[in-house]
């Protein structure tokens, strides 16, 4: 387990550069540490990740001296707590509606006394070994206290519900801020396939103005990248478009 790259790039004033997988690959973790991308984000919601599967994408990253964030299938401490005894340093939480579920998440995130984040045996704790504790940060206390200082935790605003329950969510200490969904959130409002309704940009507008007067932080704050899916999808239809009518001479 190394530093959160995501905070120390904020800490020199910069924002980190992350790619977003939604399938498991370790030779795009690789690939992305060569392009000089500081973090991996691994959509554990709509993405095809077991729990292998992330732990090896963490090993790959941590290699390769890249942070790794997911947004997880679904706020609940245990599934939290498995993505986290893989590696992972950051969380998002899909579909945040109140202020229990957020601190449900953010408590997940965090050893006591701050959370209630459980001790397990994977790599996220690295293993559990009081050794490497002694040798590493000085007590168990210390690791403890480290973990919590480089953890990173999301509550994605994506429905009207959770739009008007933000200022309880907004309360819940440990928590780093916000993110949104704009698909999921605009179909809540009652305009389906209607991302950039005006009333959706209003309201999310909104959100992220209370969010950073409450002293949280939106994603896009820490961090700026690229959807690796789309950018596939985007570069394959240009690719495509370009050289359909080529003939062999």
């Amino acid at each position: 387990m190394r530093e959160n790259t995501i905070l120390r790039k904020n800490r020199q004033g910069l924002k980190a550069l992350t790619i977003l997988l939604s399938f498991p690959s370790a030779e795009i973790v690789e690939l992305a540490a060569q392009a000089g991308f500081d973090a991996i984000s691994l959509d554990g919601e709509h993405g095809a990740f077991g729990s292998e599967s992330v732990d090896l994408m963490c090993r790959v990253a941590d290699g390769c001296g890249l942070t790794v964030v997911a947004r997880v299938p679904w706020v609940e401490p245990a599934m939290i707590n498995l993505w986290l005894d893989r590696g992972v340093q950051g969380v998002t939480g899909p579909r945040v509606e109140s202020g229990a579920q957020a601190r449900a998440l953010a408590n997940a995130c965090r050893y006591p006394p701050e959370g209630t984040r459980s001790w397990g045996w994977g790599r996220g704790s690295l293993f559990n070994d009081t050794a490497v504790y002694l040798e590493r940060f000085g007590s168990r206390d210390g690791f403890s206290r480290w973990a919590n200082e480089n953890i990173l935790s999301f509550a994605q605003i994506e429905t009207k519900a959770g739009y008007d329950h933000l200022d309880e969510i907004l309360a819940v200490p440990g928590l780093t801020g916000i993110t949104g969904g704009p698909n999921d959130f605009s179909a809540s409002l009652g305009y389906p396939n209607q991302p950039d309704h005006p009333e959706r940009v209003r309201l999310t507008d909104d959100a992220e103005r209370r969010t950073r007067a409450a002293g949280k932080v939106v994603a896009s704050d820490l961090t700026v990248g690229i959807n690796l899916h789309e950018w596939v999808l985007e570069a394959g239809h240009e690719f495509v478009a370009a050289h359909r009518a080529d003939r062999l001479s």
